[in-house]
């Protein structure tokens, strides 16, 4: 009997929740329905209007290149103003996306035949939707550049690049210099401060708390799908599935190549018998992958010990474990060592070494999933690390930072260096590009030491200011999701070892996690007005179940006798 009440209380009162619930979720009246009605069916009248205004256009197009080019060219070439103009009047969505096909963009080239022009595909969604957010800031009469404070540092910056533009790439257009020296630099100074704007998009993008987790989550997703993917690729090639590149001679088996593509990705290196591994996973090549191993090394991490859902913990530590076994079966020597280092400086920079009720949990779980990852594998390890050392020993980084600095300064020519582009890889298409394989010595050769003192002002503007906007935070995960992004916008910032910033995730990952940080501030305070107005709700209802439960005390009236 006891058990059936309790029973019958705990279904009354979890219907009596429900009820609470549905009340308290405001019933819209009729008018406001029709209007919500008016809206959706306006919002559709606009999509298909869209549509069609840019689908007419885009199969002329595609149609005139199928017959020029090839039909593959002409699809691609029939897509681009569909996905300018949709990027443009959807400027949020589009910069999603953006983010979601860029960890893909190498797979989707290569499968298409690795045309140039697919490489700049991704930009087709950024750039359409960074004017339209632009634009729809202008109608709203909402500042687009928040905080103010950063554009001083990035104007001088983009100054600068602009007379380097004009007054070196312009006036080689004269000269005897090769190829397009011009569109080289316009290319250059994209790769350079092109992503920048994004710290600004950010801002827009995160608005709340829901958009800040569905922003973390989202990349963890990304993460170890692309690392999943990985290990198969690597699966593949280790089976015989994928031929690799052990069965050829000579020079050809230390060169990655296209040819020997297997599955995802681009150009691969496969030579076991010679020690020699370099997997591109999802990307273009082996140098983007451990790029993005390395810098989900702390994206991982952040929703391992910052998200306020217990599963999505799980998920980042999942995330954390498949960055480390990928870091070293890719054959990166640099991810092998950035990898761990950063999860450490991590766990030292964001306190959460002191957090022992998350932290031992997580330690533990990686620690075991990493200890049966070497117990199965201890030769590849082996390899690695040994790999690893030879080459400090060969190149010490401090030797080659130096050796590329004086190089660097003794063959810039003028104040405003050689020309953007000019040692940045990705526009070797337009002219000569020389090899310089650190980031603040490509710097200097390309814009020279006035620009680079200019650019190192703005990234330390940007690193101090990042770090006063997380310290201000009193959400305790809010603040944890920023130090996690502080700590890598600061390696980032900083590091001159190859050049990261040139490369894809990197670059955008590094503009945009700093705006995240950024975006802290508002989100607090945001979170913060709505606990106290669920306060203020709950202490009426606290008073009268106050006034409830004290009943006054009955006062004993006379028996008549």
């Amino acid at each position: 009997m006891v058990k059936s009440k309790s029973k019958s209380k705990s279904k009354t009162s979890k219907k009596g929740k429900k009820q609470s619930k549905q009340s308290e979720a405001p019933l819209l009246s009729l008018k406001e329905q029709l209007a919500q009605k008016r809206t959706a069916q306006r919002q559709r009248q606009e999509l298909i209007q869209w549509l069609f205004m840019t689908l007419l256009p885009g199969i002329f197009l595609g149609a005139i290149v199928s017959v020029v080019a090839e039909p593959k060219m002409g699809v691609i070439a029939g897509a681009i103003i569909p996905c300018f103009g949709l990027s443009y009047k959807y400027p949020r969505k589009a910069l999603w996306l953006f983010f979601i096909y860029m960890p893909f963009s190498g797979t989707v080239v290569y499968s298409l035949g690795g045309s140039a022009l697919l490489q700049l595909a991704k930009d087709g969604l950024y750039f359409p939707a960074l004017i339209g957010l632009y634009q729809q800031c202008r109608r709203e009469k909402k500042p687009f550049f928040v905080p103010k404070s950063l554009m001083p540092t990035l104007s001088i910056c983009l100054v600068l690049s602009l007379l380097t533009l004009f007054f070196v790439n312009g006036l080689q257009l004269t000269g005897k210099e090769s190829g397009q020296p011009f569109i080289q630099g316009i290319l250059g100074l994209k790769i350079f401060l092109g992503y920048a704007p994004l710290v600004f998009c950010a801002q827009h993008l995160l608005k709340s708390k829901k958009d800040l987790l569905f922003c973390s989550r989202l990349h963890l997703g990304l993460a170890i799908i692309c690392c999943v993917l990985g290990l198969w690729q690597y699966m593949m090639l280790k089976q015989g599935i994928c031929k690799g590149t052990d069965h050829l001679s000579g020079v050809e088996l230390f060169k990655a190549t296209l040819e020997a593509r297997c599955f995802i990705g681009g150009a691969l290196l496969y030579s076991p018998s010679q020690n020699m591994i370099r997997l591109p996973g999802t990307f273009v090549s082996p140098w983007h992958w451990g790029w993005f191993l390395i810098a989900n090394s702390a994206l991982t991490f952040s929703a391992a010990f910052s998200d306020s859902s217990f599963f999505w913990r799980i998920g980042g530590l999942v995330g954390m474990a498949l960055v480390f076994i990928n870091a070293v079966i890719c054959g990166q020597r640099i991810a092998l060592a950035l990898v761990p280092a950063i999860t450490i400086l991590l766990l030292i920079l964001t306190g959460q070494i002191a957090n022992l009720k998350r932290f031992i949990p997580i330690g533990v779980g990686l620690a075991l999933v990493i200890a049966i990852g070497l117990a199965t594998n201890p030769e590849l390890v082996q390899e690695r690390i040994d790999s690893f050392q030879s080459r400090a020993e060969a190149s010490p980084p401090q030797a080659f930072i130096q050796h590329q600095f004086e190089w660097a300064t003794y063959n810039t020519k003028g104040l405003l260096g050689n020309g953007l582009g000019r040692a940045t890889n990705s526009t070797r298409t337009f002219g000569d590009v020389s090899l310089v394989e650190t980031y603040y010595p490509k710097l200097i050769f390309e814009i020279g030491m006035i620009g680079t003192l200019a650019f190192l002002a703005f990234v330390t503007h940007l690193t101090f200011t990042t770090f006063k906007a997380k310290q201000s935070v009193r959400d305790k995960n809010l603040r944890s999701f920023g130090s996690s992004y502080w700590v890598f916008v600061l390696i980032i910032s900083y590091n001159t070892y190859w050049y990261p910033l040139d490369t894809d995730p990197v670059a955008v990952y590094y503009w945009f996690f700093a705006g995240a940080i950024l975006a802290l501030p508002a989100i607090d305070r945001q979170e913060l007005r709505k606990l106290k107005l669920v306060q203020q709700q709950d202490e009426p209802d606290a008073q009268k179940n106050g006034k409830k439960k004290v009943s006054k005390p009955r006062i004993a009236t006379p028996v008549a006798s």
